[in-house]
């Protein structure tokens, strides 16, 4: 009789709600849609931003040096910093943070 109220009592299936991954599960899900989609996002925005460039947009760098596009070499883009012809500078592509919008646009 004994030995049937210990198998009772440690035995048995065990509820799916109690049990960690029913925890865990909705934890990952959650992390997904509040940071990992929406980073995901930004970085394709930000990737189709720098393939869009083209010569003439004018544009600001991570580093805040606004600049009009002179060329672009690959993976640099050759900027244009001042009103003298002479004055310009190499950026990497991936330092551009923003493309100003133009007057066309507004």
């Amino acid at each position: 009789m004994m030995a049937a109220t210990i198998l009772q009592a440690s035995g048995g299936g065990g509820s799916v709600l109690g049990s960690p991954l029913f925890l865990i599960l909705p934890m990952i899900i959650i992390m997904y849609f509040i940071v990992f989609r929406p980073q995901q996002q930004q970085r394709k925005k930000i990737q189709e931003m720098l393939g869009a460039l083209k010569t003439g947009d004018k544009i600001i760098t991570n580093g805040g040096i606004y600049g009009t596009v002179n060329g672009i070499d690959g993976d640099s883009v050759i900027l244009k910093i001042s009103s003298e012809p002479q004055v310009k500078i190499r950026v990497a592509r991936a330092a551009i943070a923003q493309v100003e919008a133009s007057e066309d646009a507004k």
